[in-house]
């Protein structure tokens, strides 16, 4: 299950997410912990995505490759100076990095290639 926090969908909402659109959630390697989670909003699946998740007129659509780690995964915006963004948090982590962009998930195979430095 993913949880949207009101702020993130609204945010999402005035990017144009809904209706027509969906937000397209895979998880990548890279990071210092791993694994990092890449968003976007777009209109059009590729090969291989499904819808995982609906709350209200907002669909989430992955790969299978990236299902997995999406369950427990909480999106939420924040607006404040230092990091104003959508933030990434799943209960089910190991580990993160010391700025917080990415991962590892506990009983999930380490990402391939490893980990890369923050910032790079």
């Amino acid at each position: 299950m993913i949880t949207f926090t009101t702020s993130a969908l609204d945010r999402l909402r005035r990017y144009g997410a809904g209706d027509d659109t969906f937000v397209r959630i895979l998880v990548t390697s890279g990071g210092c912990a791993g694994m990092t989670y890449d968003a976007e909003i777009d209109r059009t699946m590729q090969t291989g995505e499904k819808v995982v998740f609906t709350v209200d007129d907002i669909s989430v659509v992955t790969n299978n490759e990236s299902q997995p780690y999406l369950y427990g995964l909480t999106v939420d915006y924040s607006d404040d100076l230092i990091s104003a963004g959508f933030r990434f948090s799943n209960e089910l982590n190991d580990s993160s990095c010391g700025c917080g962009a990415s991962f590892t998930l506990s009983g999930f195979p380490e990402a391939a290639g490893g980990g890369l430095n923050c910032g790079s």
